[in-house]
């Protein structure tokens, strides 16, 4: 007969082994870079953020509470058609995490498509005061991140987590300022920043520590806008898995690449990148330059996915899968069922519209791969799937065929010249 120890032995190590139903995802560092696996196998992300918020609803809609909404049962077939293998979610309702299992499920389950799910730490739902010095703030933001993660993380189709979206906007007090008596304290503005990021970085890693705690099985990204700050953050953070960047350099990610070798080697996973379908100048649709753009940046992405190039991308997600008729008048309900064509910033880098006026060229609520029109299908506003989708759906089918006509080209260009 086993003695009491033994079964105690036993129930321990059952307890502490993962779900053999759960998706093992781990990133290996090779000699000359870094490789995602997938239970076993490579993968590359091809991904797109998904936010499907219906024409004339806005930013507080949450899809998940209303069981009559089900865009996934529509989007989901066309993604796959795409080639589409993950989607993320920017953050997801702790009250829901039921209904969000279940949205998981009906996209692995019948798509074999992956889910990232993330979390603002509280910085773009903020309506309140708040400050990642104040520890109370963080407690709250570390249970509700906790819980979620507990809840989803033994979901077959969770792939990785990411932790912020651009918050190291913050630490320079021009997107959603925060601060502490501490802080205001520190005379140099330099400094004062400085003390913003390791504050941040270091919520980030212990909070990723924590995650890794629960959840032995998915990495662990840190969403950060561009570069700025990562030189800190290699610094206080240098728990987690991956750089989740979110980056809009137009046509090319220019130096990124090698930068992040030297400044914090992580593998990169572009988690917010694309290109509006919107000409600002001409005032007009221009699905032609979205579809431009789309394919210059995923054709750098693969050139930089190991094997290739610097070694260090995993892949990409594109913002986004669907319009959001929303986002140019976000507190204006009555201009929600408007498809706004007025531009919200300015980006020299998306070069076809910056003579628009006031050189406001990017139009938030263009973004889409997929387009909406006011008629509803089956409760769902209609998708119209611009070009961008089916250059999308060939290239990623064989992208280093695209690669090689793309080097041909211009050594034949080089030759004209001589």
């Amino acid at each position: 007969m086993r003695s009491r120890k033994f079964w105690v032995w036993i129930i321990l190590i059952v307890l502490s082994t993962p779900p053999l139903w759960s998706a093992k995802v781990k990133i290996l560092k090779a000699r000359k870079g870094y490789r995602l696996y997938v239970n076993g196998r490579p993968f590359v992300i091809k991904g797109v953020c998904y936010n499907p918020v219906p024409i004339g609803e806005g930013p507080n809609y949450n899809f998940f509470a209303h069981p009559d909404y089900q865009p996934w049962k529509v989007d989901a077939p066309l993604m796959k058609k795409m080639g589409v293998n993950v989607i993320r979610f920017y953050q997801v309702p702790v009250e829901n995490l039921e209904e969000v299992k279940e949205v998981v499920r009906y996209f692995y389950d019948n798509f074999k498509i992956y889910t990232i799910i993330g979390d603002w730490l509280g910085f773009w739902n903020c309506c309140y005061e708040y400050s990642y010095a104040d520890e109370s703030f963080r407690k709250d933001v570390e249970e509700r991140v906790l819980k979620i993660v507990s809840s989803l993380k033994d979901e077959p189709g969770i792939i990785a987590w990411i932790l912020g979206n651009e918050n190291n906007y913050s630490f320079r007090g021009r997107v959603q300022p925060w601060s502490s008596p501490e802080i205001e304290k520190i005379k140099d503005p330099l400094k004062k920043i400085e003390k913003k990021a390791q504050i941040y970085y270091e919520f980030v890693n212990n909070l990723a520590k924590k995650i890794k705690e629960i959840d032995k099985l998915h990495p662990v990204g840190l969403g950060n806008g561009e570069l700025i700050g990562l030189e800190i953050a290699s610094q206080y953070c240098p728990d987690i898995d991956f750089l989740a960047l979110i980056v809009y350099r137009g046509k090319t990610f220019g130096n990124i690449f090698k930068s992040v070798k030297f400044t914090f080697d992580k593998p990169i996973l572009f988690s917010e990148f694309g290109a509006d379908a919107y000409d600002a100048y001409k005032n007009k649709e221009d699905e032609d330059m979205q579809t431009l753009f789309l394919k210059s940046q995923w054709m750098e992405i693969f050139k930089n996915v190991y094997p290739y190039g610097e070694r260090n991308c995993l892949g990409g997600v594109i913002f986004e899968w669907c319009d959001e008729w929303w986002k140019h008048n976000p507190y204006s309900p009555a201009q929600w069922s408007i498809h706004d064509t007025g531009a919200g910033w300015s980006n020299g880098s998306y070069y076809f519209d910056i003579r628009a006026p006031g050189n406001l060229n990017m139009n938030e609520e263009w973004f889409g791969i997929v387009g909406l029109e006011n008629i509803k299908e089956n409760n769902v506003d209609k998708r119209l799937p611009r070009r961008s989708y089916y250059m999308l759906k060939q290239f990623w089918k064989n992208p280093y065929k695209y690669i090689r006509n793309e080097i041909r080209k211009n050594k034949k260009k080089r030759r004209r010249r001589y």
